[in-house]
C-alpha cells in the first residue's frame, strides 16, 4: 500500500509554482498579510484556493456561504470561479480586517457577487436561516470553539449533495498528538469525531494546507 507523501515547504512551493496562475489582488491579498505579524496564519493556503476554484467550477455552484472571511482571499479565490451570476455571502465580525477585504474585492471587480455581513456569525446565521436562503456550498473558516454550531447551521442551509467544506481541521498535525491537551486542539479533535459519526453527511479529510474536512450532506 502506498503512503501519503510528507509535504514540505519545496514541495508545497513546486506545487504553486505549477498550479492555477492566482489574480492579481489575490497575489496582493497574500503580500498584504505578511506585514500582519501572527494573525496571518489566518490566511487559507494557496493550494486551498486553488481546491477552491477547481471545485466550484467543477461542480458549476453558483451559491456560497463562507464563515469567517479575514482580509477576503478564501472569498476571493471562490468568488472569481463562480459564473457571472454567482454570489458569496461572506460573514465576519471584525471590522478593520473587513474593510481591507471589501477594498481587495473592488479592486478586483468583484464586489457585485460578494455581500460582507459584519456581525457575530451565530447572529447572521440565525437570520439567514429564518429567511430561508440555501447554498450549494458552505465554507467554514471561523473561530473553532464554534465549529459544531457553524456546522448544524449549515446543515440546514444545504440541500442534498450540497457541501459543508471546514477549515484547520488536521491543526498543525496537532489532533494527533495526545500530549495536546488545550482547548483549541481538543475542541478540533471533537469536532472532527462529531462529523464523522454524523450520519446526516459524509466526509473526507484532506490534507490541502492545515487540513479540509470536504461534507457531503446526505
Amino acid at each position: 500500500m502506498g503512503s501519503n507523501l510528507t509535504v514540505n515547504k519545496e514541495i508545497e512551493e513546486y506545487i504553486n509554482n505549477n498550479s492555477i496562475e492566482l489574480h492579481p489582488v489575490q497575489k496582493e491579498i497574500i503580500k498584504h498579510n505578511e506585514k500582519l505579524g501572527d494573525i496571518k496564519r489566518m490566511q487559507v493556503s494557496i493550494s486551498q484556493c486553488h481546491f477552491l476554484h477547481l471545485l466550484i467550477k467543477s461542480l458549476k455552484i453558483k451559491k456560497i456561504l463562507e464563515i469567517g472571511t479575514f482580509t477576503g482571499l478564501s472569498t476571493l479565490s471562490m468568488s472569481l470561479a463562480l459564473p457571472e451570476d454567482g454570489s458569496v455571502l461572506a460573514l465576519d465580525k471584525n471590522h478593520e480586517t473587513s474593510k481591507f477585504a471589501v477594498n481587495f474585492f473592488k479592486k478586483a471587480s468583484q464586489e457585485n457577487k460578494i455581500k460582507i455581513i459584519i456581525a457575530p456569525a451565530l447572529e447572521s446565521l440565525k437570520n439567514i436561516n429564518d429567511n430561508k436562503q440555501k447554498f450549494d456550498l458552505v465554507f467554514i473558516d471561523a473561530d473553532k470553539e464554534n465549529y459544531k454550531n457553524y456546522f448544524n447551521h449549515s446543515l440546514d442551509l444545504v440541500d442534498k449533495d450540497g457541501l459543508i467544506i471546514i477549515d484547520n481541521v488536521l491543526w498543525h498535525g496537532e489532533v494527533v498528538d495526545v500530549n495536546k491537551q488545550d482547548k483549541l486542539t481538543v475542541s478540533i479533535r471533537e469536532f472532527n469525531t462529531y462529523v464523522n459519526e454524523d450520519k446526516r453527511v459524509e466526509n473526507l479529510i484532506i490534507p490541502v494546507g492545515d487540513g479540509l474536512s470536504v461534507c457531503r450532506k446526505l
